[in-house]
């Protein structure tokens, strides 16, 4: 069994500070990573900025800063952001890095030697905000600007000499690519997108830009600068050492098990990158997942619309592991989802205040009270094992993850810890302070609960769940999805250490 895992985030474009949409895509592949981990796997998680383009030099004029001084600044609030999150990223990677550089010319020239690239002249319509080309059918007229219909970003007419990929030979390979890789897209609804767009014809890709000079230089012709979407792109493999493709990291990783990525960068990944990589005869990654937006009241962020959601506003206030819980929890995911104050204070009181926090102190102070916060003798009855065995199908948890069906995985948690504070209430070990055994049962059998279900929060909320497996005297690296099947991992008369209140609740 291969047990080598490769996930990605997008790379983030450093022309203005993050928000919360920046933050959702970490938080969802640290979600994914984290539990691979968890499960066994050799994790490499990799997340960056992508620095090059119009739009980043456009951006360094306004405020009289060099490209890359300008870079920076803005790339270090990125990398700043992935210790706000917690992210547990292996990699962080710069699109200005000299190793990026080498793996992006070298793909060129393979590019160009296999006979996919060619020079000519571009005309048409170009985004700097997106840093797309769009068709006619694809621009309309709005406020008397002309916009790109798929983003509302202004769209200007580019006429420069220009070298082309040759996109269109890959229509029909890129189709039966997608035939018999049926999960190669997901979810659905974004698979059936890029079929529908592929099959109405491909058009050669313009992939170098001679009207500005901040981005890597097409090797064989240095009047062009190669196409910011080839080169950032290629950040997948660059990380991996290419184009050694020799070395270890790659050998182990590559292709990357799934590129985690916003709908609206779909095209580039589903459609541009694969046909780049097949040109190349490199294999393409197994898997593009676009999921939703997270809105802004009901529309999605962006700086020109002023509606930014702030991730560090919001962490500051309720801290991170419930933004990270409601995030994973109450977002659809593959749809876009909203957040609000009210909202999130609600998830926090029902969920996380009342469920969770509720059964570990309930649980916790009866053992203080009872058992001399020792992890008591225990003989299991059928009640017993029937919820302590409801964790055990790890087979079934696994598919959650391996399907990216984060709301299945969720809804499961929620109905264990339901099912878990039922146990501990229909029991009623208070009451059974004469049949020592039983209430000594009854306890062990709770705090084995709350171990399982902390070990599946982990990947969700992974200080919260530290903080509660310390209890236990679980420390972090010793965590093991696996251990779910086995109901007797708590050893008998260890001591249990004090855990203060996991989470206040919130008056309103």
């Amino acid at each position: 069994m291969d047990k080598n895992f490769y996930i990605t985030t997008p790379i983030y474009y450093p022309s203005a500070k993050p928000h919360m949409g920046h933050a959702y895509s970490s938080i969802i592949a640290d979600f994914f990573s984290r539990f691979k981990k968890i499960d066994g796997y050799n994790v490499y998680f990799l997340t960056g900025t992508d620095e090059h383009g119009l739009k980043i030099q456009r951006s360094a004029e306004k405020q009289n800063k060099d490209p890359k001084a300008f870079c920076d600044e803005i790339s270090k609030t990125f990398e700043d952001l992935t210790k706000t999150l917690n992210l547990s990223n292996t990699d962080f990677i710069r699109t200005t890095e000299n190793r990026h550089k080498i793996s992006v010319q070298k793909l060129w020239n393979i590019l160009e030697e296999n006979n996919q690239i060619y020079l000519s002249k571009y005309s048409g319509w170009y985004s700097v905000s997106d840093e797309a080309f769009y068709n006619n059918d694809e621009v309309e007229n709005k406020d008397g600007s002309k916009v790109a219909k798929l983003s509302g970003s202004i769209v200007e007419w580019v006429e420069e000499e220009s070298y082309f990929f040759k996109l269109s030979e890959w229509e029909k390979p890129l189709l039966e690519f997608y035939e018999k890789n049926k999960n190669f897209i997901l979810p659905e609804s974004r698979r059936n997108e890029v079929i529908s767009f592929v099959k109405n014809g491909l058009k050669d890709l313009s992939v170098s830009r001679k009207s500005f000079t901040w981005g890597i230089k097409v090797p064989s012709n240095e009047n062009h600068i190669v196409y910011v979407w080839l080169d950032a792109l290629t950040n997948y493999l660059s990380s991996l050492k290419y184009p050694d493709e020799s070395n270890d990291l790659f050998k182990n990783f590559w292709p990357a098990d799934i590129h985690i990525i916003g709908k609206d960068i779909l095209r580039f990944h589903a459609i541009y990158w694969p046909a780049f990589l097949l040109a190349a005869k490199i294999k393409p990654p197994n898997r593009v997942y676009g999921h939703g937006w997270i809105l802004s009241g009901d529309e999605k962020m962006s700086k020109s619309k002023g509606n930014i959601l702030d991730p560090l506003e919001i962490i500051n206030i309720y801290g991170l592991d419930p933004l990270r819980y409601y995030l994973l929890k109450e977002v659809s995911f593959g749809n876009d989802g909203n957040i609000s104050e009210d909202k999130l204070e609600n998830c926090i009181n029902s969920d996380l205040a009342n469920n969770f926090g509720n059964l570990c102190q309930r649980v916790l102070s009866f053992t203080e009270k009872n058992c001399a916060s020792v992890i008591p003798d225990h003989k299991f009855i059928k009640d017993d094992l029937v919820i302590l065995e409801s964790l055990n199908n790890i087979d079934k948890i696994r598919s959650f993850i391996d399907n990216q069906d984060i709301n299945q995985y969720m809804n499961f948690i929620v109905d264990r810890l339901f099912a878990s504070n039922k146990y501990f209430n229909d029991q009623e070990p208070w009451k059974k302070k004469d049949d020592k055994l039983r209430l000594n049962t009854i306890v062990y059998t709770s705090l084995e609960l709350i171990r399982k279900i902390t070990i599946l929060l982990y990947p969700v909320m992974p200080k919260t769940s530290v903080k509660v497996l310390n209890t236990f005297n679980i420390k972090e690296d010793e965590i093991d999805f696996a251990s779910l099947k086995n109901n007797e991992i708590l050893k008998q008369q260890s001591k249990i250490n004090k855990l203060d209140i996991l989470f206040k609740k919130i008056d309103k």
